[in-house]
């Protein structure tokens, strides 16, 4: 386990200005937003999901999966090991977990898990509420939507 970087840092009040109620609960307060009510959950475009406190790059879409779990699944964060912190989160009693950090803002993204598919066997159960979306053509999540329908 490693710390946060935090090279975005602000305060509890411009993070309140920058993001909605529901990402500022997501990744300043270590909410979870409902299963199966995230923008991301059946979501499968090619592009790049990223950190939507920050836009530090997290996720490619060709590491996504449909788990099941009701919140975006990924099998391998992208660049793991400079761009992700796990810590444990033994905040359910009996049930241990690893929370996952941005490690530029410290935003809380999620948990990951030990039952992912290979290569990896993790699972990154992710909150659609902390990531934006770019298209592989540079698109938002909205313009690739729109662009879909």
């Amino acid at each position: 386990m490693t710390t946060v970087d935090k090279t975005t840092v602000k305060s509890d009040s411009d993070w309140k200005q920058v993001l909605t109620p529901e990402q500022y609960h997501v990744t300043r307060e270590k909410g979870t937003e409902a299963p199966f009510t995230g923008k991301f959950d059946k979501f499968f475009k090619d592009g790049t999901y990223s950190c939507v406190c920050c836009k530090t790059p997290l996720f490619r879409s060709e590491y996504k999966y449909n788990s099941g779990c009701g919140w975006p699944a990924f099998f391998k964060a992208d660049d793991a090991e400079a761009r992700i912190v796990r810590h444990p989160d033994d905040s359910i009693p009996g049930r241990p977990r690893v929370e996952v950090l941005c490690r530029s803002c410290g935003a809380h993204l999620g948990h990951v898990f030990q039952d992912g598919p290979q290569p990896t066997g993790e699972r990154y159960c992710i909150n659609s509420a902390c990531l934006n979306f770019a298209s592989a053509d540079g698109r938002s999540a909205r313009a690739a939507e729109c662009a879909s329908a």
